[in-house]
C-alpha cells in the first residue's frame, strides 16, 4: 500500500512539474471550473422545477462547448461557400443533417407508426413548419441578415460567451427583430402563413419513414456532391498540415494529450458536425429538437411589455418549432434551457483552451452592420419559426419539406449578402 501511494503521489507531481503539460491552474482554466461547477448547480435548481429541466441544461452546455471547439457556424458556411469557394464548414453540416435525420426518424417512428403517416398525423414536437412564400422571404432575411452581420443566431450566441462584442450587438439586433415582427405577425398569418402547408415527407401519398429517409439522405448525398463541385470549380483546396508528435509514453503525457485534444485544440469541423447531431438526436430523445430563438422571443416579449409597448397576442403559434415556445411562464423553461445553456458551454470551452478575450471591433462601422443584420436576422427567424437550428438543422432531420425550401431560401440570401459585404468598404 505504502508502495502504491508513492508511485501515485510521484505520479501526481509529475502531471504538475511537466513543463510540457497544459493541464495547469491558469486564471481562465480556473474560472473555467467555476463555471463548470455553478452551471451543475444551476441544473440541479431547475430540476427542483422540473426534472426534464436538467438534461436539456447539459446537453444545451454541451452543444455549445461543441460549437466553439469546431467553429460550427452556419453563417460562416454559407459565406464561405460563395465568398471564398470554401465547403468544408457546409460539408460538415450536411454530415451532420445526414445523422440526425436517421436518429430522429428512429424517435419519430416511436412517437407515431408508419401506417398513420397516411393520414397526417404528426409526431409531437417534431419540427414540421408551415411551408410557402413566407418560408422563402424569411430565409432569404435570414440569410442575408446573418452574412452582414457575422453570424448566425447560434454562432453569434457562441461568440457572446468568447467576448467578442460584435456578437452581444448582433443578439441585440435579433431581439429587435423579433420585436417588430411581433407586431406584425397576425397580418403574416392571417394574409399568408394560415394559408400555408404543414408537409411531413413520410404522409406524402403514403411514403412511410423508409421514402421519406431516402429521399432526405439522397437529396443530402445530392447536395454534397453539388458543394464538391462547387468547391472544385473554385479551385478551393484545404491543405494537409502534418504534425509528427512524439507518442505519449508516461501517464502525464497521456493526460495531457488528451486533454489537449478535448479542450485546447481545435476539433475538426465535421466532428463538430457530428457530435452536434447527437446531441439534436438526445434532445429530440429527452423532450424536443434543439431550438435556440424560442428564449429570444420570449425575452422579446418581456422587454416590450416591461416598454409598454407589448405586441397584440399572436394567433396560430400553437406548438411548432423552437421560435413557439412552450407556453411556460415562469423563468425556467424548456427554451429558457436550450437557448441560455449554450452559453455557459461555450464558455467554458473558452476558458479551458484560454481564447477568452474581450475583442472589439476594429472599425465602428462594424457595429452598425451587426446590428442591421442582426435586425434583418431577427426578422426572418420570427417569420420561418425559428433559426438555421431550429428551423433547419432540426425541421430537415424532422422530415419537413419547410426546412429543404427554408435552407435554400438562406442560401440565395447568404449569395445576395456576399454580394453586399463585398461593397461595404
Amino acid at each position: 500500500m505504502r508502495f502504491f501511494f508513492g508511485e501515485f503521489l510521484t505520479t501526481m507531481n509529475e502531471i504538475n512539474t511537466s513543463n510540457k503539460h497544459r493541464f495547469l491552474l491558469t486564471p481562465q482554466y480556473l474560472a473555467g471550473i467555476v463555471v463548470l461547477v455553478a452551471s451543475i448547480i444551476f441544473a440541479l435548481i431547475m430540476s427542483r422545477t422540473e426534472a426534464i429541466l436538467a438534461p436539456l441544461w447539459l446537453l444545451a452546455m454541451a452543444a455549445g462547448f461543441t460549437l466553439q471547439r469546431s467553429r460550427f457556424c452556419f453563417a460562416s458556411a454559407f459565406r464561405d461557400l460563395f465568398l471564398f469557394g470554401s465547403a468544408r464548414t457546409m460539408k460538415a453540416i450536411l454530415l451532420g443533417l445526414a445523422i440526425a435525420t436517421i436518429g430522429f426518424a428512429i424517435i419519430m417512428h416511436s412517437k407515431i407508426s408508419g401506417a398513420s403517416a397516411g393520414f397526417g398525423y404528426f409526431p409531437d414536437e417534431a419540427h414540421i413548419l408551415p411551408v410557402g412564400i413566407s418560408t422563402i422571404i424569411a430565409g432569404l432575411l435570414f440569410g442575408f441578415g446573418m452574412v452582414i452581420s457575422g453570424g448566425c443566431v447560434s454562432g453569434s450566441l457562441y461568440r457572446m460567451a468568447e467576448g467578442y462584442l460584435g456578437s452581444w450587438v448582433v443578439i441585440g439586433g435579433v431581439l429587435i427583430g423579433i420585436g417588430l415582427l411581433n407586431h406584425t405577425w397576425n397580418w403574416w398569418w392571417n394574409t399568408i402563413i394560415s394559408n400555408e402547408p404543414r408537409i411531413w415527407l413520410p404522409a406524402i401519398n403514403g411514403f412511410g419513414y423508409s421514402i421519406g429517409i431516402f429521399v432526405t439522405l439522397l437529396a443530402l448525398f445530392g447536395i454534397y456532391l453539388l458543394v464538391v463541385w462547387w468547391e472544385s470549380r473554385a479551385g478551393m483546396f484545404m491543405p494537409v498540415h502534418s504534425t509528427e508528435q512524439e507518442p505519449a509514453e508516461t501517464f502525464s503525457e497521456k493526460i495531457d494529450s488528451l486533454w489537449n485534444t478535448v479542450f485546447v485544440n481545435g476539433w475538426p469541423v465535421a466532428v463538430g458536425g457530428s457530435v452536434l447531431a447527437v446531441i439534436v438526436i438526445l434532445m429530440y430523445m429527452v423532450h424536443m429538437p434543439w431550438g435556440v430563438t424560442g428564449d429570444l422571443a420570449r425575452l422579446t416579449s418581456v422587454i416590450m411589455t416591461s416598454l409598454s409597448i407589448s405586441p397584440p397576442e399572436a394567433l396560430g403559434l400553437g406548438d411548432m418549432g423552437c421560435f413557439s415556445g412552450d407556453g411556460t411562464s415562469g423563468l425556467f423553461s424548456h427554451t429558457f434551457t436550450s437557448t441560455v445553456g449554450l452559453l455557459p458551454g461555450a464558455l467554458i470551452g473558452a476558458l479551458f483552451a484560454k481564447e477568452f478575450k474581450i475583442r472589439r471591433p476594429r472599425k465602428a462601422t462594424r457595429y452598425i452592420q451587426s446590428l442591421g443584420g442582426g435586425i434583418i436576422m431577427g426578422y426572418g427567424a420570427g417569420l420561418g419559426f425559428g433559426c438555421t437550428i431550429g428551423a433547419f438543422f432540426s425541421a430537415i432531420p424532422s422530415l419537413s419539406l419547410s426546412g429543404w425550401i427554408f435552407g435554400l431560401a438562406i442560401a440565395g440570401g447568404s449569395f445576395i449578402g456576399v454580394q453586399a459585404i463585398k461593397r461595404i468598404p
